[in-house]
């Protein structure tokens, strides 16, 4: 539905050039809800304004539904970006026009009739959460009913492909996942493609399918949410998920020196991903029964699921003989689970009995 191919951007600035994109390739399937994630001037937000032609791009193509918006004239971009619907952090609303002339304001501009906008926007108002809101002004509704009027907006062209730039980073919990909801059911109701541009972890994990994380102007890591989640490979993916599933050593151990040798009074920190099936397997019991002379000690343990599929992460400590705990180890690489060694810790004298 979208495909991103060599796309570069550079910008000239009183101090020089800007290379905000750098060389991106970027598949987006029909129908999918696709995540953008980056820190603040990654390059996420003129990313997703190549695709709409926003801002043109300084070298690459951009094509949507197999239309190259590289070559087109403005006349020509103008009827392509009918399209394409965006969403925005600051929602961009006429202050001055109700919520209904709102929604109605990219249908007056193509010339519709007032009756068709009449089957339009009663429709759209509906589907928002906004019948009776109609007659109000912006400066009436909250932060999350302006987003849906900015929604309802947006999907009034009936376009194939809904950009979100942001949209949820100016609300409070409950008001981004009631949004994120409405997303959900707007991209399976009308089958729209979803491109989600956010700086938070949470937002990709509650509603995207797969995931492409941008840093400095350049993809650093794309694949399912489920399997960036359960197996990040960059830093900067490891710290953004470090936010909602903490990476830390648990309390009694954090500080203490690790080794990769055993030392008197250790035990060997390891570290379990668990997904799909296996999260609610007895592995663990297994692992016991089947290699004796090797203790294991549960340290950590959380359980949580992405579009349904369950996944643990936890932290065991082996302690025993060495032998037995390479039998331990062999055991657990031979299931389906990541498995991690961290390393020999000593508990913190205050957490010792």
């Amino acid at each position: 539905m979208i495909k991103l191919s060599g796309i570069e951007k550079i910008y000239d600035s009183p101090s020089g050039k800007i290379h905000a994109l750098k060389g991106i390739d970027l598949e987006i399937a029909r129908g999918e809800i696709y995540g953008i994630i980056g820190l603040s001037g990654a390059g996420k937000s003129t990313l997703v304004r190549c695709i709409n032609m926003l801002e043109r791009p300084t070298a690459g193509k951009v094509f949507v539904d197999g239309q190259d918006m590289t070559t087109l004239t403005d006349s020509e971009l103008r009827a392509a970006r009918k399209n394409i619907g965006m969403i925005f952090q600051h929602f961009n609303l006429l202050s001055s026009a109700t919520v209904y002339d709102n929604i109605a304001f990219p249908l007056k501009l193509s010339g519709t009739s007032s009756a068709d906008i009449e089957k339009k926007v009663r429709p759209l108002l509906k589907l928002v959460g906004l019948s009776d809101k109609a007659d109000q002004y912006p400066a009436q509704l909250s932060g999350g009913q302006k987003q849906r009027v900015g929604i309802a907006r947006a999907l009034a062209g009936d376009p194939k492909v809904l950009l979100c730039d942001e949209a949820t980073s100016a609300l409070d919990p409950q008001t981004t996942k009631s949004i994120l909801d409405l997303i959900k059911v707007i991209n399976h109701n009308l089958s729209l493609t979803v491109v989600v541009i956010t700086h938070e972890m949470q937002v990709i994990k509650e509603i995207c399918d797969r995931v492409a994380v941008i840093s400095d102007g350049v993809i650093a890591e794309r694949g399912s949410v489920l399997d960036v989640f359960t197996n990040p490979q960059h830093r900067i993916t490891k710290e953004f998920i470090s936010v909602l599933l903490s990476n830390d050593l648990p309390a009694a151990f954090r500080g203490n020196e690790i080794s990769q040798d055993p030392t008197e009074g250790s035990l060997l920190l390891v570290r379990l991903i668990f997904k799909g099936d296996r999260a609610d397997d007895p592995v663990l019991a297994k692992m016991i029964r089947s290699c004796t002379g090797a203790e294991c000690t549960m340290l950590f343990g959380n359980l949580d699921e992405i579009h349904g599929v369950p996944f643990g992460r936890f932290i065991i400590g082996l302690s025993g003989r060495d032998e037995a705990i390479q039998s331990a180890l062999n055991f657990l690489n031979g299931q389906e689970v990541r498995v991690e060694v961290i390393g020999y810790v000593r508990r913190s004298p205050a957490a010792v009995d």
